[in-house]
């Protein structure tokens, strides 16, 4: 995506009359009018309360919104806050909105706020959702001060979930990016986050804005750009995350953005990951994530249904994908009533390594390589659900970290795979 198509003149002519900040806060906006007022009061009280001294601007990056979200960003002034007692500030608090091309896509919204900061040389930058309700003034200082105070270059949070939320990143994104590259963060595609100006900087030069994977996972393609890039990561802990109900018509989707950024990304950074040395694992600051065990319902019986039809119905499919071996496993796996089934982690690993070598070498059309993934992640929760019905909160993130160390026994697998013949 060309910069230019980015910062429009009426955009550009905002940001000149900005100047250079110290922190710039990027708010991620689509039709986001009953929250935003909320999220900008928020950030602003926490500038002005944490931060009085530094010069600040919050830059609301708006995916073409059909409300009044802008209009509600724009009327923000630092007199709504007259109500919060003790509040003295030394400089100017700004707040613009832009909108960018290209409908919600929550690359181009991050690219919308890196081209920005290109121009205003932030030293510390934010960014937020539009739609996070929870978030508190106390979070400014949560995910900037790490990087003022502590030098980190990434900020990444981690929040306390209910045992069955996350199960994509719990049963693959995270194993399998902590097997590649030796540490990974908790949450890969975080709503909130925070980045220093330098890794910024190298974030917005990369090849990706003008492909699907920046346009679509630019969150997910960040910490992995920090750890190759030898920034310093860290995570922080905010608080209760709201449980976001997924349909399973966005499964799909989700692991688009997900396992097909984490598969796309292998490529170019194979020297990396290759070779990786075992680096010490990303700090966390302010308490380790944490697990609720509040009763909750989920159709097991429909993940186990899905996971043997699929099995079946795209068999051609997997013939393409995966090795012999692997596919009579599955297929015996199939066919085994639903009260003796158990998807074992070594399966699972050497199913999803091949699945990737696919994807690289492009055996078929790639998202029909992901779409063809999903009924044997399906078959997959169906295990972890049963295995963790009654854990508690310390067997549940003992199983994750013991499929975490069965992906890395298994990495020789995929490197002989990567460049060898199927």
């Amino acid at each position: 995506m060309a910069e230019e198509s980015i910062l429009t003149d009426d955009f550009l002519r905002e940001l000149m009359n900005v100047g250079e900040v110290d922190i710039l806060v990027g708010v991620r906006t689509y039709n986001d009018e009953k929250t935003i007022g909320q999220v900008v009061q928020a950030l602003r009280s926490g500038l002005l309360q944490f931060f009085p001294r530094q010069r600040a601007v919050i830059i609301n990056a708006d995916g073409g919104s059909r409300d009044a979200t802008q209009d509600l960003v724009r009327a923000a002034s630092i007199s709504d806050l007259h109500h919060v007692a003790n509040l003295q500030t030394l400089r100017t608090l700004h707040c613009i909105s832009t909108q960018y091309p290209g409908g919600q896509a929550s690359g181009n919204a991050f690219y919308s706020i890196l081209a920005a900061a290109d121009l205003l040389h932030p030293s510390m930058i934010a960014v937020i959702s539009g739609h996070s309700t929870q978030i508190e003034p106390e979070w400014m200082a949560r995910l900037l001060q790490p990087i003022c105070r502590d030098n980190f270059d990434l900020v990444s949070p981690v929040y306390r979930r209910h045992k069955f939320d996350g199960l994509l990143v719990r049963n693959l994104v995270y194993p399998m990016g902590h097997a590649l590259y030796s540490q990974f963060v908790k949450e890969p595609r975080p709503s909130e986050f925070a980045l220093s100006g330098a890794l910024a900087t190298h974030f917005l030069g990369l090849d990706i804005w003008s492909q699907e994977a920046g346009r679509t996972g630019a969150g997910m393609l960040l910490p992995i750009a920090a750890i190759t890039g030898g920034f310093k990561p860290a995570q922080i802990f905010l608080g209760s995350r709201e449980r976001v109900q997924h349909s399973e018509s966005g499964l799909v989707p989700a692991m688009r953005q997900t396992v097909g950024t984490l598969f796309w990304s292998m490529e170019k950074n194979f020297p990396v990951w290759s070779g990786a040395a075992s680096l010490p694992p990303i700090p966390t600051i302010g308490g380790e994530p944490q697990i609720t065990l509040e009763p909750l319902r989920i159709n097991r019986k429909r993940l186990f249904e899905m996971f043997r039809t699929g099995v079946a119905e795209l068999e051609p499919v997997l013939q393409s994908i995966l090795r012999p071996s692997t596919l009579s496993e599955l297929q015996r796996l199939a066919a085994i009533p639903e009260e003796q089934f158990r998807f074992e982690d070594n399966l699972w690993a050497r199913a999803v390594y091949e699945f990737a070598v696919a994807y690289h070498k492009a055996v078929i059309n790639r998202d029909h390589i992901i779409q063809a993934l999903a009924p044997l992640y399906r078959g997959k929760t169906f295990t972890f659900l049963i295995e963790n019905r009654d854990s508690s909160a310390e067997k549940v993130e003992s199983n994750v970290e013991r499929l975490c160390l069965t992906f890395e026994r298994l990495k020789p697998y995929l490197l002989e795979l990567w460049d060898g013949v199927k």
